[in-house]
């Protein structure tokens, strides 16, 4: 059975998921990785340092990992990203202009269906390496997805997330790319105005990895932030690519897409973002699907700053 010594939150989510998970009953798997994470970064630098020599020594298989409880319990949000088709969720994070959001929404559309079009019936399986090592094309991927292209995500007025559901017959299923949640009146509230954090902590796993180490002759930065360099260690979320339609999205058209984890230039963090035209969103989203694309500006920082200090600010509030 191979072993998972690869540096991350797993030991310590098996040493103390379950006393937090049974002291806050009822919040859901990550709400508890969440504070479970908020543990481990209260760590001493010393404390740290011993927990990657754990790691090391003891060594979880991937299995265990793969049928943990802190990997397989139930979210609030699961409905809306891991059990919803699609390889992407598009979050509607502001509700003032309806008009914008169905002209967004249309082409978002028609997008999806240029891709489903450019895939031959052949191509409609599972996407993988070819055996000249090229990664699948954008319509493969598309062609292998399952999100409905018709249909938002949605929620029902009176229940919580986890009762939302896709519309739109099977027929369309395989067009889509992306799960879209687009929140009824009663539930707007949760979403709008959301920070990129905010989102991938509700949508993604939180985990930990080693950080991006600095150039030669540069310092780790002060203070230190777990979004990009704390002790070494860097917070970072696993699940589906997370974009935003937000308050600039009914001028711009575009939307956030936001970063699970920094890109390898040390100072760029996780949660970091940049927007997107919508006629571009479902190519980036397929090629990142694909491993086809990855995002790093030639090594420039070219991120969204304020969005930056909006979620540095952010993690380092204690989770309530």
């Amino acid at each position: 059975m191979a072993a998972s010594n690869e540096p991350s939150l797993a030991l310590f989510l098996a040493e103390h998921y379950d006393a937090v998970k049974a002291r806050y009953p009822g919040e859901g798997r990550r709400r508890w990785r969440l504070r479970v994470a908020e543990l481990f970064w209260s760590l001493s630098t010393e404390q740290k340092a011993s927990y990657l020599t754990s790691i090391s020594q003891n060594p979880l298989t991937a299995e265990s990992i793969d049928d943990a409880a802190y990997t397989n319990d139930d979210d609030p949000f699961d409905a809306i990203s891991e059990d919803a088709p699609g390889v992407g969720i598009l979050l509607r994070a502001d509700y003032t202009d309806e008009n914008a959001w169905q002209t967004f929404y249309s082409k978002l559309q028609e997008a999806e269906a240029e891709f489903a079009s450019e895939a031959a019936p052949d191509e409609a399986e599972p996407a993988q390496a070819d055996m000249d090592g090229e990664a699948p094309s954008a319509a493969q991927v598309a062609a292998s997805s399952s999100t409905d292209a018709e249909g938002d995500t949605t929620m029902d007025d009176d229940d919580d997330a986890a009762d939302a559901d896709t519309e739109g017959g099977d027929g369309d299923e395989a067009a889509s790319i992306f799960s879209v949640v687009n929140a009824p009146p009663a539930d707007q509230a949760k979403f709008s105005g959301i920070s990129n954090l905010a989102a991938l902590r509700l949508l993604n796993d939180v985990d930990v990895r080693r950080a991006p180490k600095p150039p030669p002759g540069e310092k780790r930065i002060k203070p230190a932030n777990r979004l990009v360099d704390h002790d070494g260690w860097q917070e970072v979320y696993a699940g589906k690519t997370v974009w935003i339609y937000d308050a600039r999205s009914n001028q711009d058209q575009c939307a956030r897409l936001v970063s699970p984890r920094s890109a390898a230039m040390y100072g760029t963090a996780t949660a970091d973002s940049w927007r997107a035209r919508v006629s571009h969103v479902c190519e980036l989203q397929v090629n990142l699907a694909s491993g086809a694309m990855t995002i790093d500006f030639g090594g420039l920082d070219r991120w969204d700053y304020e969005e930056r200090a909006r979620n540095l600010a952010e993690a380092v509030r204690p989770v309530s």
